[in-house]
């Protein structure tokens, strides 16, 4: 059964490309939650991150024939709602300040925290993320949320390996802070 599982996207896969109208649907009903939740986390709007969606199917149908597999259809279509989703921030002028770029004096070293202080609902924390601001939200979700390393990420927002640990660190002080002036702690 399990065998099953896994190829089944690919059949729906295959019959998009051939142009099966019930297949585009069945494939949008199999990603479009996760793929909205990936696009909420980094734009913090639904209006924005429904536009993300539909953009991203759009391109992700009207690509099928360059997916070759070199990934799951998932993997591929995440990618493309992770671009068109920091293309949404890029549009509202988030401004990365790349560390390298600057004179900023050294930062002190993270404070040592008890990570199990922080076993807080799953609600709270999200709240929390919500709140930071779109660069720190963006480095934290991608490398919390999604799993990329801190090299992937920069080559995603097209900002130094540096900056994207500076942003990491500062989003996970400034996490921090929210959660204990909100009373979660």
């Amino acid at each position: 059964m399990e065998l099953t599982a896994t190829l089944v996207p690919d059949e729906l896969v295959e019959r998009c490309k051939q142009g099966h109208a019930p297949s585009y649907r069945a494939l949008y009903q199999q990603y479009s939650k996760a793929m909205f939740n990936t696009s909420l986390r980094i734009v913090n709007n639904r209006a924005d991150a429904e536009d993300v969606l539909q953009e991203a199917f759009v391109d992700a149908f009207r690509s099928l024939d360059d997916f070759h597999y070199r990934s799951t259809f998932g993997a591929w279509l995440k990618r493309i709602v992770i671009n068109k989703s920091i293309n949404v921030l890029r549009k509202r002028r988030v401004n990365l300040i790349d560390i390298d770029e600057t004179n900023a004096v050294a930062m002190p070293q993270e404070e040592s925290l008890d990570e199990k202080e922080l076993a807080l609902k799953v609600q709270q924390v999200k709240k929390a993320i919500e709140k930071l601001p779109d660069g720190y939200r963006t480095v934290l979700t991608l490398y919390l949320l999604e799993g990329y390393d801190q090299e992937e990420i920069s080559e995603i927002i097209g900002i130094s390996h540096n900056t994207v640990r500076t942003q990491y660190i500062r989003a996970k002080q400034k996490l921090l802070t929210i959660i204990k002036e909100g009373g979660f702690l």
